[in-house]
């Protein structure tokens, strides 16, 4: 979607509600009191990008009043998507999550979904496969605080 500063500021509350999927709003300006009146009303997010050289006028201001409401700001690219592992993150104060312990993706993302149980004293065929001894799936994991690889059912220190 495209607008001009001016139309942007007129229907900002509904250029600005949360959408899933790929959406992008594309707003023009002609002066740096105009991007920086449009910057004032985008909402916290999950990413922001700023298309600019790091000399452009407004540039600083941008990535600055964007920093501050968003959890990844992108330079002069396209937000990935998402997955879950150690180097994804998203955060962002919002609609990212309302718990600063958590973000919406990367790895500590799991713990929003996980429900934690501990078998204690359970017999090697009760067990899940993932948790037998010896490893029969072949995950990496960690046993007594060691990281073990994926077929070694030994210690990989």
């Amino acid at each position: 979607m495209t607008a001009d500063a001016r139309t942007f500021l007129a229907n900002a509350a509904v250029l600005t509600e949360e959408c899933f999927g790929p959406v992008t709003v594309l707003v023009t300006y002609s002066t740096e009191e105009e991007l920086a009146a449009a910057l004032a009303r985008v909402p916290g997010s999950l990413t922001g990008t700023v298309h600019a050289e790091p000399d452009d006028p407004g540039a600083a201001s941008a990535v600055a009043a964007l920093g501050a409401r968003v959890g990844r700001l992108v330079h002069n690219g396209w937000p990935t998507g998402v997955a879950v592992t150690w180097s994804q993150h998203h955060g962002g104060p919002w609609p990212a999550t309302t718990a600063v312990l958590h973000t919406s993706v990367g790895a500590t993302a799991i713990r929003r979904f996980l429900r934690p149980i501990t078998y204690q004293d359970m017999p090697q065929p009760l067990l899940p496969a993932a948790l037998r001894d010896g490893n029969p799936l072949g995950i990496p994991r960690r046993v007594d605080g060691v990281l073990t690889t994926g077929g070694n059912a030994g210690r990989t220190g």
